[in-house]
């Protein structure tokens, strides 16, 4: 059955900002699969530009011959390497086929529990991201990930301490992402200085694909190294099993988007689990299709760490869902009438 694919861009309500570059708007592709009897799938294609493993010149022609000539199976040989494509093609079949998914059998799904996250706070001027950090503590967020890199990092390092002197580490856990910005050869002198403030973690301290660099620092950093970049393109069973294996980190956090899509995922998470490796689920900056799905199925993983899943009110012209942050847990607020069919059904997406 041929899946419809709809382009759609994007527009954030404040520019986004990374050590990599700033976002203002983001395309990605909606996908809805829908036959004679009024059953719907909805999925969501959403790759990075310039971090995806997939952004790549032939991204748009295979995503519409994969969806042109879609038979009911994924073929996950040929899009292991457009993982963007695969987490689009997997919530489209499981939203299709509803009742055969665990994803809709959990607390969350069914409204009765949320799922704790952080609170993200975006890279901005000193002003801007102590603005940012009060407004997340004031909502009652007890996890905060802080995106570091973008301006001095002394006067990072005054946020953080500003915020410990108020908040112990039994009131606020921090986590830092640092989207690769360190310099292999001062990184492990900036962790030694993070950590005197009970740092939770910190993601990608260093650019991907430094091998030797990240595996010293795995095994001499004070706080615990988390995996992100690192993962992307890192496709094969054989190829995980050795990065694992090599560099020992301490987490992954994984993107559905970025890393292989469920199916991907799941392999990461069964590998980092034999070998004692920590881990956590996170969005990467998708509308609320693509959160929904991330979050449905972050709900079926047993992990009790906050989630990074971000908020779904990043965009001007978002998908609406009932999606709800309330407090520092995200909520599926539907109403009881409703199931996720029916939800799916009434999404309207403008071409």
């Amino acid at each position: 059955m041929p899946i419809d694919v709809i382009p759609y861009t994007l527009h954030f309500k404040q520019p986004a900002g990374t050590s990599r570059g700033v976002y203002t708007e983001r395309k990605v592709w909606y996908l809805k699969m829908r036959d004679a009897d009024g059953r719907v799938g909805v999925g969501e294609v959403a790759p990075l530009p310039k971090l995806s493993c997939d952004d790549v010149p032939d991204f748009e022609s295979v995503l519409y011959d994969v969806c042109k000539n879609f038979n009911g199976k994924i073929d996950y040989d040929r899009l292991r390497d457009y993982p963007s494509i695969l987490f689009g093609l997997e919530c489209t079949q499981i939203g299709y086929n509803q009742n055969d998914s665990i994803l809709f059998d959990t607390s969350f799904s069914k409204g009765e529990q949320g799922i704790s996250i952080n609170g993200l706070i975006w890279m901005g001027s000193f002003e801007e991201m102590a603005a940012r950090i009060e407004d997340k503590l004031a909502q009652g967020f007890s996890c905060i990930k802080i995106k570091i890199g973008a301006i001095d990092f002394e006067k990072e390092l005054q946020l953080i301490e500003k915020i410990r002197e108020r908040f112990p580490l039994n009131i606020i856990t921090i986590r830092v992402d640092a989207n690769g910005g360190f310099k292999p050869n001062d990184a492990l002198q900036k962790l030694e200085r993070l950590s005197k403030f009970d740092i939770h973690s910190i993601e990608q301290p260093i650019m991907a694909r430094q091998w030797a660099e990240m595996k010293k620092l795995c095994q001499l950093s004070p706080i615990p190294i988390a995996f992100d970049e690192e993962l992307i393109g890192i496709n094969g069973t054989e190829d995980k099993i050795k990065l694992l294996d090599e560099l020992k980190p301490q987490y992954i956090v994984l993107k559905p988007s970025l890393h292989g899509g469920f199916s991907g995922c799941n392999e990461w998470i069964r590998l980092a689990c034999e070998r004692g490796i920590g881990f956590w689920a996170t969005s990467a900056l998708e509308s609320n299709i693509g959160l929904l799905y991330i979050s449905l199925w972050a709900a079926t993983l047993g992990v009790n760490i906050p989630q990074g899943l971000g908020t779904g009110a990043l965009f001007t012209n978002n998908i609406d869902l009932p999606l709800q942050v309330v407090g520092e847990k995200l909520w599926f607020k539907k109403s009881t009438k409703d199931d996720i069919t029916r939800i799916l059904e009434r999404v309207e997406i403008a071409h």
